[in-house]
């Protein structure tokens, strides 16, 4: 039996209107939890405005909300399919011959299609009010204006070409990468062979060059030079350094190929951006297993009775989710499993492990 168009039509809005409200109540609650943290961190510093801490929030509002989509699909389907049980409405549509599959298609279908818009349009979009916030976060929490995470023994970077690469390290940086302070190059020709090192006081990145500013050059069996300038070429070009240091959510889904190819390129680690990548891939797929694994709790316990049972087995299910995908990215982060397995992972097994209960209730 077919499901027709009318069915499908007030079955995906009722779900849709589930959704929206789960969603709201989500957003609303992220939202005002951001802005204690934010006013907990600022507190103690330097008066910040109220309204630059509630801007704060609101730029990172839809990042957060991203992340909580997939909670407000699972919870939201929970609450959809166990209240048109109790109004009898998907009792009489099973009477008449419309199987578990058939009802839960025009879900799936919206399911999907918010994944995919998530995906492509708005994650772009956070990404790019995260970035903001990021800045904001650094000024007045972080008491510093570049972005750039130089830790106590400072920062490093590397860069290369066919003849060697060279191995820079900096204890200070501003103008958001562009100058660094006390550095030193260390030089190695091939893979590993070292040539020599420059001290220098500053370094300025120019067009395809370092400025370095009161340099010593130094090497194997001779003894130091000093130059009040000098120029060491460079394929590293500014955004690239900042990007390097930009968290996965600060750069959009479209953009995400490039930088993984120029950042791996220069020598830099991608793999947290890469794991991103691949769960925004996924994201539509683990939207659908939501779908699955609401469907396979709401209706067994819409039958049994017991909406407490209901509203407790939605929150273990959607906490066990969100262990378990910690802990498969933790995975491919440290390389212990590969980068696509931990984030396709938590998708995947949702979807599968939801249609196995389904099955096992209507066909089994």
């Amino acid at each position: 039996m077919t499901l027709s168009w009318t069915l499908s039509r007030y079955l995906g809005l009722q779900f849709l209107i589930s959704v929206g409200v789960v969603f709201g109540m989500c957003v609303t609650l992220g939202f005002v939890i951001d802005i204690v943290e934010l006013l907990n961190r600022t507190a103690g510093r330097e008066a910040v405005p109220l309204g630059s801490i509630i801007g704060m929030a609101l730029l990172k509002l839809p990042n957060l909300t991203e992340k909580m989509m997939p909670f407000a699909i699972l919870f939201g389907a929970i609450w959809n399919f166990a209240r048109l049980t109790r109004s009898q409405e998907l009792v009489i549509a099973r009477a008449s011959g419309v199987s578990a599959w058939l009802f839960l298609a025009p879900a799936l279908a919206v399911s999907f299609v918010i994944g995919v818009f998530m995906t492509t349009a708005y994650n772009p979009f956070a990404a790019q009010l995260v970035s903001r916030y990021e800045e904001l976060e650094a000024r007045y929490i972080r008491g510093r204006s570049s972005l750039l995470a130089v830790s106590s023994n400072g920062l490093w970077l590397r860069q290369g070409d066919e003849k060697g690469q060279t191995v820079i390290h900096a204890l200070g940086v501003s103008d958001s990468g562009l100058k660094l302070r006390d550095v030193i190059l260390f030089i190695y020709e091939g893979k590993d062979e070292f040539r020599g090192r420059i001290d220098a006081k500053v370094a300025t990145l120019e067009r395809e060059k370092w400025r370095l500013e009161k340099a010593w050059v130094t090497g194997p069996d001779r003894p130091a030079v000093f130059y009040p300038t000098l120029d060491v070429k460079t394929s590293l070009t500014p955004n690239q350094i900042q990007e390097s240091f930009a968290t996965p959510d600060t750069i959009a889904f479209w953009d995400l190929p490039q930088f993984i190819s120029q950042a791996e390129s220069a020598g830099f680690s991608a793999t947290k951006h890469r794991l991103h990548y691949h769960a925004l891939l996924a994201g539509p797929l683990l939207l659908c297993a939501m779908i699955f694994v609401a469907a396979a709790f709401s209706l067994r316990l819409a039958r049994l009775g017991g909406a407490a049972r209901l509203i407790l087995s939605g929150v273990l299910t959607g906490f066990l989710l969100y262990f378990f995908t910690d802990v498969t990215h933790a995975l491919g982060i440290s390389g212990i499993v590969p980068v696509a397995l931990a984030a396709w992972a938590p998708a995947t097994t949702a979807l599968l492990l939801g249609m196995a209960s389904l099955f096992n209730q209507e066909d089994g």
